[in-house]
């Protein structure tokens, strides 16, 4: 019986669009390459972000300050911020009062080519991360690289990358919340090579597992009681 409910979710994952951050595989080269999911462009005057019941894409708010988006911005699929990721943070910056902010870990994706739509998919490679703190909460972005990019596909490790594309991303995150007064309450303790990326990326892992365990198998029980 079991065999059958697996073959049935096989044959619906093929009719019907998979829940974003929870029906999409991290990737199979994980943590060096990972899956993205892409929900601001560099052209975005709106900030989106994903409805986390439904998997679409809503409008947050619209950007206050006239400085849009430096990269792709969004979310790695299957991970999720909480214990062991905020152990870490208090681990690396000697605190004991960080905790996980609850969402999908953020991912900046650069690439020299231009982007006219978000709500799409690409492969990234990861290079290394911002250990950043809003409002006591980890919320780590990982930087990446697109995979294949003409510019930046070839660099393996953040201190590769010109000091100016990496500073103007710490930059926007440091100010976008300026007019909201929020800017007080955000801060980027550390800059961070792939090797920590890595390590951040599998401890999201983790915490997602820990939350919702493997989201297919908890479907094939749950069918499997359906149908005593």
């Amino acid at each position: 019986m079991k065999e059958e409910v697996k073959k049935i979710i096989d044959i619906m994952s093929q009719r019907f669009v998979s829940h974003p951050w929870h029906g999409i595989e991290i990737g199979e080269k994980a943590p060096a390459i990972v899956n993205a999911y892409i929900e601001i462009t560099p052209a975005d005057a709106i900030k989106y972000e994903i409805d986390k019941p439904s998997g679409h894409i809503m409008v947050d708010r619209p950007q206050k300050l006239s400085n849009h988006m430096p990269c792709l911005y969004g979310f790695v699929p299957k991970t999720y911020c909480d214990e062991k990721v905020a152990a870490f943070a208090n681990e690396k910056t000697g605190r004991n009062n960080i905790t996980g902010d609850c969402d999908p870990l953020d991912i900046c994706v650069i690439s020299e080519r231009g982007f006219n739509h978000s709500n799409i998919l690409c492969e990234a490679k990861v290079i290394g991360g911002f250990r950043m703190l809003d409002g006591g909460e980890a919320d780590d972005k990982i930087i990446a690289v697109l995979k294949g990019d003409q510019a930046y596909g070839d660099i393996n490790d953040i201190t590769e990358m010109p000091k100016m594309v990496i500073d103007r991303v710490r930059h926007f995150f440091l100010t976008y919340k300026d007019l909201d007064g929020g800017a007080k309450n955000v801060e980027i303790t550390h800059v961070y090579g792939k090797e920590e990326a890595f390590e951040v990326i599998k401890l999201a892992s983790e915490d997602y597992n820990n939350k919702y365990g493997d989201v297919n198998e908890s479907l094939v029980e749950a069918l499997l009681a359906a149908v005593k």
